[in-house]
């Protein structure tokens, strides 16, 4: 029966996968009739001519888009890669895969505009502000005190402790930023999307109270640098006497720091685009005050600066109210008391009553900075802890003691203000080092993030390491210890300490540390509220959603209110030194979980975790996290209970919103609540992108002993696996559950010793079911619990299905092909699996080809980078290849595969191959042909052997029935005597009525089954021998007609592209060690079943192992972290 066909002309690369459908319905059906031809599935056309090298104008529309013809009918869903690869290569256009991001930005898209690309590189956009943020208020305000009483040798210490901390946690950060794209959001967005929301949530909670406790600590600097150093007369609160002061300092303080708070956070309200621009000034006078220090260290070698020190005894005197270093003096022959000498005597008499240390002690005069030549380093090798109020003395200086010591505290001595210990001061040296994320913070305007963050941290935590273990030594090496532990610079006249041996003047460090100060404060209060923003609008912490909204250009004023009045809070505690402690904690509290987080995601191997960072540790991270614990507790036990208190509360708000979990009883009770838990939890949504890892459920065969047929399936399992996730290992045994019991436990052990054998970790799962088909599908709907259940299925290629008599072995695959497509599940079907290697082999240097053809998911990226975390693969190289059309530009393709692939952290090499639309050869004509006869000799053979076989069992059960009912002697005569001779096939012109009661014949024939007698007796009517006739002629025709059939134009267009790919793949990748290959999806026409197993079957000739791949309707693969 033929059937007219209407060619729609399809432009090929240009025309939507609807209109392919079409086309391919209209060729199929276009009078309204069946296809008479279920396997061929279109019928046998009418062509005005079969010739294989067409005009042109046949070319544009008989043959147009045969290139893909093979992929058309799934365009829609599985577009090719050369139309998507634009926009796969710019993240920031990406169509498929990053929903969860995409969501968040349509919300806002109306409001966004057109921004410029990121221009900002690793100097500018991560070294230098990860220098302004780390060097600070410490170096300047505290570190020649910490040096000074903790000594050389401790200070190194402290240093080297919390800048390994730093340095630790910076290798873990640089390797979570660059395992994909990190937008704005920092390390709270690193922490969330790698540990999960509550983690995120209370760890991001913590840095933002950091940050803002940082802010501060900034402040607190700023007024202490102005009222100390600057305009010491500005002070509000006076002090009457010594005792008073430090209570005077502390009122100063807050009232000065909440002005500068108010007014900052003005400024900070009113645009942060000048906060951005003064950036760069406060910098300058960073960089500009260390320049400074370093040069006044070199002039010191040849003239050190003249700072007197005045010493009574051994104790340092406040060099405030006296201007020279003497008790007496002569004016005009006549001795004269000195304004010191009031200071410790009761009038400036000569005979007036002194103070009784000032008596028996004489007054020294020494240089504050000796300079580096002058040995002093000696003297400040060791630590000189203690008490509040104890007096700063020199060590080797002469003194004499004396009894009464009660009026020391009016006295002009300098003092420890607090007491002091190691542990103190660590605490209070480690916010120095804090700011290494500022760089991670800028990710979004970093032209390549993945590049600059690990380059300009790490390098700016290297310089700043230098800048301090050189200060330590210098400070040490130049500085009178005394001078040192002088934290205000009361003995070198109420000067910054560190001021005094900077070059040209002290003034260059007392404004360089004052804008520096003020610049870091405003960052903080610029980067907090935004911190909290992005926390507020994640939707986490729901009391904190009104903190989420802002002016109308984004801008978080809610969030600035409330980070003004937690800042607040340390501005009242007004000490520096008690500040410093609180955000050490929180700080830390940030670092040891991005240590956590990147040791948990190495050792855990989550198919996501491919960082371009190379130089990172499982070890070193945990070290990282151990040192970031330790220095908690070292530098302040009780806050550091405090903060993990905080941290764990805000946690388990995340987790629970108050609701209360269910405990069983013992630990048994408790693992299985747990499990119960964690399932139910997997079960409430899909996987993040990110975590998808192929959930295998593998297809096992059976052999005739039970035993596996390709055990090489379970070993490659294991190298896909290498023991993550989930694997099933299914087998079908086919009959009935009560009669197969006991084999059907057999098979398991013999699975489960496989598994054992092949080192695959799993369940094993083998069903009984009446036939393969149903068991296969019973297993891939139902196995599985809960939110542990398979997402691919794992199968061997069926390879003997040609020489097989019966289809079933085709049919069940391309059943099992349909049903994992509509579970939404991904296929790896294994060609020549008994040549894939075991898990002893190690595959030497070669390459794992991977051919793109359509994007389904990105699961052909993801399993090479699997395969080869496995020791078998490991030293194997992966290779993409993609295809061109003719109207693809294949330069800009590579390109964009290649940035597509950086952005991925994937390494492989990527070639472009050009596929151009030849004429269709005849060699494709012909195998199509052949395809064609092939499956209608087949169709009527397997439609005339199963119609006679439905026949004689009819006329069998009939004349039983028959014998039954007439079961008389004489019967058996008359029906011998009507006997004629056989059906025969060559004789159905001219039949016999026959009557067959011979129940011997028929017994015969029962036990023979399927089986077709030579000799059959048939009772026929007359209706149905003319339809019988009829019948068989038009089956004659078929016959006669096999060898005048044209082949069906889709068919030639598929099999085109099944052989043109074939061309290119065995040319590029025949010497490969495993070849990944788009899997194209069955026909929509049942009918096409048989010639859909040939064209795999061409598109994989020549090649040894190959893995077709079929995607699951899902991403599997993403850029972002």
């Amino acid at each position: 029966m033929p059937t007219n066909f209407t060619v729609v002309p399809v432009e090929d690369g240009k025309s939507s996968s609807q209109d392919r459908d079409e086309s391919v319905l209209k060729e199929e059906d276009e009078d309204g009739t069946e296809s008479p031809d279920p396997f061929s599935g279109d019928g046998n056309p009418k062509e005005s001519s079969p010739f294989i090298n067409n005009t042109d104008n046949d070319k544009g529309t008989l043959y147009d888009g045969k290139n893909m013809a093979l992929f058309e009918e799934e365009m829609d869903s599985n577009p090719m890669v050369s139309s998507l690869l634009n926009k796969l290569a710019n993240y920031t256009n990406l169509t498929q895969g990053v929903i969860e991001h995409e969501e968040a930005d349509d919300e806002e898209g109306a409001k966004k505009k057109a921004v410029k690309s990121p221009q900002m590189g690793t100097f500018i956009g991560v070294y230098l502000p990860c220098l302004q943020n780390i060097l600070g208020v410490i170096l300047f305000l505290r570190l020649t005190w910490i040096v000074g009483t903790a000594g050389i040798m401790e200070s190194f210490a402290i240093v080297f402790m919390c800048c390994a901390c730093t340095m630790l946690t910076a290798i873990s950060m640089s390797a979570i930023a660059t395992n994909g794209v990190v937008p704005a959001g920092g390390s709270y967005y690193m922490i969330s999307r790698s540990l999960g929301p509550e983690f995120g949530g209370a760890v991001g909670l913590c840095f933002y109270l950091g940050t803002t406790f940082a802010g501060s600590m900034y402040i607190l600097g700023t007024i202490e640098i102005l009222l100390t150093y600057i305009v010491p007369s500005a002070a509000i609160f006076k002090a009457e006497d010594k005792e008073q002061e430090p209570e005077a300092l502390l009122n100063n303080m807050r009232v000065y720091g909440t002005c500068c708070l108010i007014l900052m956070a003005i400024v900070v309200f009113v645009g942060v685009k000048y906060v951005n621009k003064l950036a760069l000034v406060f910098l300058a006078c960073v960089v500009l005050s260390i320049l400074a220090i370093y040069a006044g260290v070199i002039k010191t070698t040849f003239d050190p600066p003249d700072f007197p020190i005045c010493l009574l005894g051994n104790r340092t005197l406040q060099n405030h109210n006296f201007d020279k270093c003497l008790k007496t003096e002569e004016i005009d022959n006549v001795t004269v008391t000195t304004k010191l000498w009031r200071l410790f005597c009761d009038g400036p008499e000569l005979n007036a009553t002194c103070n009784e240390y000032f008596v028996h002690n004489n007054v020294t005069e020494i240089q504050g900075i000796p300079g580096v030549m002058s040995g002093v380093i000696s003297d400040n090798m060791w630590s000189d802890y203690g008490p509040i109020g104890m007096l700063v003395e020199k060590k080797r200086q002469p003194s004499v003691p004396v009894a009464d010591n009660s009026n020391d505290i009016y006295m002009p001595y300098v003092v420890n203000d607090i007491a002091t210990y190691f542990t103190l001061l660590v605490g209070i040296y480690f916010p120095s080092v804090t700011g290494i994320m500022a760089g991670s913070n800028r990710s979004g305007d970093l032209r390549d993030a993945q590049k600059s963050i690990p380059i300009g941290t790490i390098l700016a935590i290297a310089t700043t390491s230098f800048i301090y273990i050189s200060c330590v030594v210098l400070f040490g090496a130049c500085i009178e210890g005394v001078v040192l532990r002088d934290k205000f610079g009361d003995s070198v006249k109420g000067n910054l300490v560190i001021g005094t041996l900077s070059w040209p003047s002290p003034w260059v460090i007392v404004i360089g540390s004052f804008f520096s100060c003020c610049g870091a404060g405003l960052q903080s209060l610029t980067g907090a509220p935004r911190l909290l923003q992005a926390i507020a609008r994640d939707g986490i912490v729901p009391f904190l959603q009104p903190f989420g909204h802002g002016k109308a250009n984004g801008e978080p004023t809610w969030a600035l209110l409330l980070t003004a009045g937690i800042c607040e809070i340390g501005i009242l505690i007004a000490s520096l030194d008690a500040v410093a402690p609180i955000l050490s904690m929180f700080f830390l509290m940030c670092y040891l979980f991005v240590n956590l987080a990147c040791a948990l995601q190495t050792l855990l191997r989550t198919p996501n975790w491919r960082p371009r960072f190379k130089y990172y540790h499982w070890a070193l991270s945990f070290l990282g996290m151990s040192l970031c614990l330790s220095l908690m507790f070292i530098s302040s036990w009780y806050y550091a209970l405090v903060a993990m208190l905080i941290a764990g509360c805000i946690y388990k708000y995340i987790e629970y919103r108050g609701a209360e979990k269910e405990w069983g009883d013992g630990i048994r009770g408790l693992s299985l609540n747990a499990a119960r838990y964690a399932l139910i939890r997997l079960e409430e949504a899909p996987p993040h992108t990110k975590n998808w890892r192929p959930q295998l459920l593998v297809l096992l065969k059976l052999d005739s002993e039970l035993g596996v047929k390709h055990p090489r399936l379970l070993s490659f399992t294991t190298q896909l696996k290498a023991g993550k996730g989930l694997t099933i290992v299914g087998s079908v045994l086919e009959g009935t559950y009560m009669t197969k019991e006991s084999e059907a436990k057999k098979a398991e052990q013999n699975v489960k010793a496989a598994m054992t054998a092949e080192k695959t970790k799993g369940f094993c799962h083998v069903v009984v079911s009446s036939n393969l088909r149903d068991g296969s599908s019973h297993l891939i709907q139902s196995a599985g619990l809960g939110g542990m259940k398979h997402n691919s299925v794992l199968m061997a290629w069926p390879c003997s299905w040609k020489q097989s008599d019966d289809s079933l072995t085709w049919r069940n695959f391309i059943e099992t092909v349909r049903e994992t497509t509509a579970a939404h599940q991904a296929l790896l079907v294994a060609k020549n699996i008994d040549s894939f290697p075991t898990n002893q082999e190690r595959l030497k240097e070669g390459t794992i080809d991977v051919w793109w053809i359509v994007h389904d998911g990105g699961m052909l990226m993801l399993l090479p980078f699997l395969l080869r975390q496995h020791k078998v693969w490991r030293k194997c190289k992966m290779r993409i290849f993609t295809v061109a059309q003719m109207d693809d530009n294949s330069i800009q393709m590579k390109k964009d595969l290649q940035m597509f692939l950086y952005h991925l952290r994937l390494d492989a090499e990527v070639e472009v191959v050009e596929m151009h639309d030849s004429d269709i050869s005849a060699f494709t004509y012909e195998k199509t042909l052949l395809m064609e006869q092939r499956s209608q000799m087949l169709k009527q053979m397997q439609l005339s052997r199963t119609e006679r076989e439905r026949e004689i069992q009819s006329i069998t059960d009939e004349s039983r029935s028959s014998i039954r009912r007439k079961n008389q002697p004489g019967a058996n005569a008359a029906g011998n005597s009507q006997q004629g001779g056989p059906l025969d096939d060559g004789k159905l012109d001219e039949p016999q009525l026959i009557h067959d009661r011979n129940t011997a014949s028929h017994a015969a024939l029962n036990d023979k089954g399927d089986a077709a007698p030579d000799r059959v007796h048939m009772t026929w009517t007359k209706e149905k021998l003319f339809t019988e006739r009829n019948r068989n002629r038009e089956v004659n025709v078929g016959v006669r007609d096999l060898f005048n059939m044209k082949p069906n134009q889709s068919n030639v267009r598929r099999m085109h592209t099944a052989v043109k790919l074939n061309e290119v793949v065995v040319n590029k990748s025949q010497e490969a060690h495993m070849v990944l290959l788009n899997m194209p999806g069955p026909p929509k026409n049942r009918g096409g079943d048989e010639n859909y197993m040939e064209f795999l079957e061409v598109l994989m000739e020549g090649l040894n192992r190959v893995l077709l791949v079929r995607g699951g309707g899902r991403e599997v693969i993403t850029i972002y972290s």
